[in-house]
């Protein structure tokens, strides 16, 4: 009799103490209970309003994360439930998590100048006072060039040759301007320094080491269940094909939009900055890399203060709320996508919606600023109040080979 029981209860004890792994930490180790009910009434509340269909939430600090879907993932032609894992139309979330790591890599392996004017790389791109633009310029949205193409090219060739003859709004480096012109340059240097499309190396360099496996450009025809539908085009609803018309007309790849991705591989992308470059093991920027990213890289003058791609402290920052400090960083997305990361507390929050489906009215500028609040607010145990170094870094950096 002992030793049957022995045998049968010596499977048990390895699997308790080799087999078993350690419960995550609770969700109220890192923040507020009643923070966190207040950032769920805040969203059910945007999606009552309309200003939103539906949203997914990625809140998360040392590992610990609170997430949820809320509302609908579309209303036309008929509604369906939002779920975790939609895939939505990244929109300029695609100049931070594609673009701009993408350069960045191309910097560290001594192939990119951050500080060579941008017709050492794209050769056509000079006239009409353009020759003193830098790479730098482009990412800093510093360039003088306007915010957008127009008319709406036919095809890649078309858009980057309308990129190259565009004349200066601004004199160079003197004044922010958000513009997607910039990125398109960008993506296109990305494909003539690599030999490769841009959305073939960002997927190799970028979204497979970080194993993000719902992002990239041009979905697959069966991942269409799961996205977020944007906008009615005629008697259309775009699902699965890119909503920014620029981008749209480019072969549906481009500098400045056209990935899809989930809130979840966001969170992935969002841990690996956290973690200066590197997640479980695979280090996909060099941890200076990601220091002269997201510090301040615009000219001192300039009072829109930018890191290379990625906002600090500009009209554009409504995720960093009211408490986030300045030298945290983000971006937002036209379609309604956000994402903001603070280096100071280890926390960042994700806001995904489709906020144009399925006629352009819905605005959740206001919940953005909201839920980057109620983020902050909801962090144990950090002060706010009391950040030092609030501006990592030096706008002089500019090499990280």
């Amino acid at each position: 009799m002992r030793r049957f029981t022995f045998l049968a209860i010596a499977p048990l004890c390895l699997v308790l103490l080799y087999g078993c792994k350690t419960p995550p930490p609770p969700v109220t180790s890192q923040f507020d209970a009643q923070k966190l009910h207040e950032l769920d009434n805040t969203i059910v509340d945007a999606v009552g309003q309309h200003r939103c269909p539906g949203a997914v939430l990625w809140l998360e600090r040392n590992g610990v994360a609170y997430h949820k879907a809320y509302g609908q993932r579309a209303v036309e032609p008929v509604v369906e439930q939002m779920t975790e894992d939609t895939i939505f139309d990244a929109a300029s979330l695609t100049k931070v998590i594609a673009t701009t790591p993408s350069i960045m890599l191309l910097i560290e392996r001594g192939q990119i100048d951050l500080d060579a004017p941008v017709n050492k790389y794209i050769e056509e791109f000079r006239r009409d006072g353009k020759e003193s633009i830098t790479v730098r310029h482009l990412m800093t949205h510093t360039s003088g060039l306007r915010a957008g193409l127009s008319p709406q090219p036919s095809g890649t060739h078309v858009a980057i040759q309308m990129a190259c003859r565009q004349t200066l709004l601004n004199p160079i480096g003197t004044k922010f301007l958000y513009s997607d012109i910039n990125y398109i340059l960008l993506g296109e240097i990305v494909h003539r320094v690599s030999g490769r499309p841009l959305e073939m190396f960002a997927a190799q360099e970028v979204f497979q080491p970080l194993m993000m496996k719902d992002t990239g450009y041009l979905p697959l025809p069966e991942e269409r269940a799961r996205i977020a539908p944007t906008e009615r085009e005629g008697t259309n609803i775009l699902r699965g094909v890119v909503h920014d018309p620029t981008a749209r007309r480019m072969d549906r790849v481009a500098g400045h939009a056209g990935v899809f991705t989930t809130a979840a591989d966001l969170a992935r992308f969002a841990r690996m900055m956290l973690n200066q470059g590197e997640l479980d093991g695979v280090r996909v920027l060099k941890p200076e890399t990601v220091r002269l990213m997201t510090s301040v890289q615009s000219p001192p003058a300039i009072s829109n203060r930018r890191g290379l791609g990625w906002d600090i402290d500009t009209a554009y920052s409504g995720p960093r709320g009211s408490l986030f400090p300045i030298g945290s960083y983000g971006h937002t997305g036209f379609t309604g996508t956000a994402m903001w990361i603070d280096p100071f507390s280890k926390t960042f929050v994700i806001l995904m919606t489709n906020s144009v489906h399925p006629d352009r009215k819905g605005d959740v500028r206001g919940l953005r600023r909201a839920v980057g609040t109620l983020a902050a607010e909801a962090v144990r145990g950090f002060d706010f109040n009391n950040v030092t170094g609030a501006l990592p870094g030096t706008n002089q950096m500019s090499s990280v080979r």
